[in-house]
């Protein structure tokens, strides 16, 4: 009977120490997981966020917004603008004035077979279809795959923007870019604003995850710095995205008489959720040649053994200024993808600005 007895109280006492454990355990468990979540979140954000700017095309998403907290964009917006129209000395030909107009009707009837045939669904990475699965580059958006008619419309502002780059009246694009003295001179310095691309992680529709938004790119030629600000727009029902903007700042250097060289700073996304008063932002270091370089070293030690030529390259971002004058802009990324930009000085474009 003792035996049994000292059984049952050490049973007892067992249980009475697992219940206080199991309480314990589940209190510090709920904290823990909320850690985890919250953890996990943001590290998949920040890994995103590395994998589109070692690939985003200086309107990208590049997933995808600014250093500067808003008032300050308007401020830097309103400064780009105005030193572009202080600066501005080059008028487009007749022939380039014609083609213009043309581009602007091409666009338009884009955007109203969109609304008719839908939009290319695009969301974040590669199974939103914005990455390649190989070489993680942005993807090229197919018109074709929501119509011929979209498809075909989409083509001629390709073919009229192929015609553009044969009449730029402008021979050195990146001409006083990084120039501390004369930047407010240069041809590229200022707002640009999008018009059209074939660029998968800087196209937005609301039939998407990510949802719509309004893509600029502001150029700070005194300082050799470009800003890409992406402001995201309310969702279909009304209620708030997620992400209010996302910033990318990217120094940017001339390279030749046309092409600018891209490394990537940092990127600041800003949420719809405030303290104080104010919304939140994160700040993203992003050491783009370091943090390249290491992912490419990771990737060929992964790889060992492998067939030589499937190691993946470090990718130089950059773009070549196809065409340019005081307020249209063309670019070919370094994955052949193609950028159309104005500056709201031409009034007739305001209207189609995404």
């Amino acid at each position: 009977c003792r035996w049994e007895a000292k059984l049952k109280c050490n049973y007892l006492y067992h249980v009475v120490l697992t219940t206080q454990y199991k309480s314990v355990a589940s209190h510090l468990s709920r904290r823990k997981e909320i850690m985890v979540k919250l953890t996990a979140a943001f590290l998949s954000l920040l890994v995103l966020l590395v994998l589109r700017l070692q690939h985003a095309h200086v309107d990208g998403f590049s997933h995808a917004r600014t250093v500067l907290f808003t008032s300050s964009h308007s401020r830097t917006t309103a400064h780009h603008s105005a030193a572009a129209a202080a600066s501005s000395s080059f008028p487009p030909s007749s022939s380039a004035s014609n083609l213009k107009s043309q581009l602007l009707d091409a666009i338009s009837n884009l955007r109203k077979l969109q609304e008719r045939d839908g939009e290319v669904s695009v969301d974040f990475g590669v199974k939103g279809g914005e990455l390649n699965e190989t070489s993680r580059a942005p993807q090229k958006v197919d018109y074709y795959a929501v119509s011929k008619d979209v498809g075909d419309a989409a083509q001629a502002v390709i073919d009229i923007a192929d015609e553009l780059a044969t009449l730029s009246p402008i021979d050195v694009p990146t001409k006083y870019l990084g120039d501390k003295e004369n930047g407010d001179k240069a041809p590229l310095d200022g707002s640009w604003k999008l018009l059209f691309t074939t660029a998968a992680d800087a196209s937005f529709s609301k039939n998407s995850t990510r949802g719509s938004a309004r893509v600029q790119n502001i150029v700070n030629a005194k300082r050799g710095r470009i800003t890409n600000v992406i402001d995201f727009e309310p969702k279909a029902d009304g209620s708030s995205p997620p992400l209010k903007q996302l910033n990318v700042v990217i120094k940017a250097k001339a390279e030749s008489d046309k092409r600018v060289g891209l490394v990537f700073k940092y990127a600041k996304p800003v949420l719809n959720k405030k303290i104080f008063g104010r919304n939140i932002a994160l700040f993203i270091p992003v050491p783009a040649p370091f943090l390249t370089r290491l992912i490419v070293l990771l990737s060929r030690i992964l790889k060992f053994g492998r067939k030589k030529g499937s190691e993946r390259k470090v990718p130089k971002a950059f773009f070549d200024v196809v065409y340019l004058d005081d307020s249209l802009r063309i670019h070919r990324t370094g994955d052949d993808n193609v950028f159309v930009q104005g500056k709201e000085q031409w009034k007739e474009a305001v209207p189609l600005f995404q």
